[in-house]
């Protein structure tokens, strides 16, 4: 392991220095400003390589910084690959601190009925190398749908002691997919995935995958794994542990376990599942071209999501954009 840790050190290209802000200023301009964010007092703007060239290059640099030290990476010198650069490009959500002038984190995105396709019928996304996807979910969900990818938050904003930024930095990245939701007419789907990376405890990690498959799992075979990774945790261990058939219950359990084994459950992760209890699990399998990290595919049926969180991340950007909700909830959204 640690002739291997070594040898992918000393394969890691270096990184870029960091682009000029007068560059970046220059082009976050007023039109490509999505929102402002609820918390924080931070903006969220979308750009991509033809609208932002300079911008989208410290996007790559940050996101190679931020999954190197998270301990999976591209090892390249900017985390920017084809789907970056694509005839018709991945959209970049990116949320910017106006005080300091910097970009905290960022997700990238794609409309599913932007999608092009291979020779073989699957859709040309980024997940695609990773998940085969059905003709029904081709059919019926992909041009009702947004795949984001790429999430990132830079370290020095991951702790709560860095200040209010750091404390609502995946909150502000909420709000911006809030906003491209409803901004885009018929967009009723998100799908992506959730990352664990080789540094994460692997007890812990099982146990999570246990109880996502367990409480949320793709009963359609909508979207499937090439390469399924299979938990490992030890049955007595899931018995004691995962028994309750109460989803908020059993997270309750899980999260003093993963507490118990000395880590915690990843902010991503909770944050997922803390969104919706209808959505929907696609298996997990190991990315070879990223430090075999773990990627576990899902999807969020956007109506469903906890009226609390509709209301937080919907009142005020319909308040602030003065136009009419295109999203039929299951659940009131009581627009105040």
């Amino acid at each position: 392991n640690i002739l291997l840790y070594t040898f992918l050190l000393v394969s890691m290209e270096k990184i870029i220095d960091p682009v000029p802000l007068e560059l970046i200023q220059k082009e976050l301009t007023d039109d490509k400003l999505l929102r402002e964010t609820n918390k924080g007092g931070n903006l969220l703007y979308v750009i991509d390589c033809n609208s932002a060239p300079n911008t989208l290059k410290e996007i790559g640099r940050l996101r190679e910084i931020t999954y190197r030290a998270a301990g999976g990476c591209s090892g390249k010198a900017a985390d920017l690959d084809e789907y970056d650069y694509l005839k018709n490009p991945y959209q970049q959500l990116i949320v910017w601190d106006p005080d300091v002038k910097a970009i905290i984190g960022g997700y990238r995105f794609l409309y599913g009925k932007d999608a092009q396709f291979k020779e073989n019928g699957q859709p040309r996304i980024s997940s695609s190398a990773l998940f085969r996807y059905s003709d029904v979910f081709i059919k019926d969900y992909l041009p009702h749908s947004i795949e984001l990818g790429r999430s990132f938050v830079r370290p020095e904003y991951q702790s709560s002691i860095s200040g209010a930024k750091a404390l609502f930095a995946m909150d502000n990245l909420w709000d911006g997919i809030a906003a491209i939701m409803l901004s885009k007419p018929g967009t009723q789907y998100l799908f992506g995935k959730m990352t664990f990376y080789k540094s994460y405890d692997t007890s812990a990690l099982h146990l999570i995958l246990h109880f996502l498959d367990k409480h949320f799992k793709d009963t359609e075979n909508l979207v499937t794994p090439y390469l399924p990774i299979k938990t490992s945790a030890d049955k007595r261990l899931l018995d004691l542990i995962l028994k309750e058939d109460n989803l908020r219950a059993d997270y309750r359990c899980l999260k003093s376990a993963v507490r118990h084994l000395g880590t915690g459950i990843p902010p991503l992760v909770n944050s997922y599942i803390n969104i919706s209890s209808s959505m929907k699990i696609f298996g997990s399998a190991l990315e070879t071209d990223f430090s075999d990290a773990i990627d576990t595919g899902l999807m969020i049926d956007f109506r469903d999501i906890y009226p609390e969180k509709l209301n937080r991340h919907i009142s005020s950007f319909v308040r602030r954009s003065n136009r009419n909700i295109t999203l039929k909830a299951r659940h009131t959204v009581d627009i105040k």
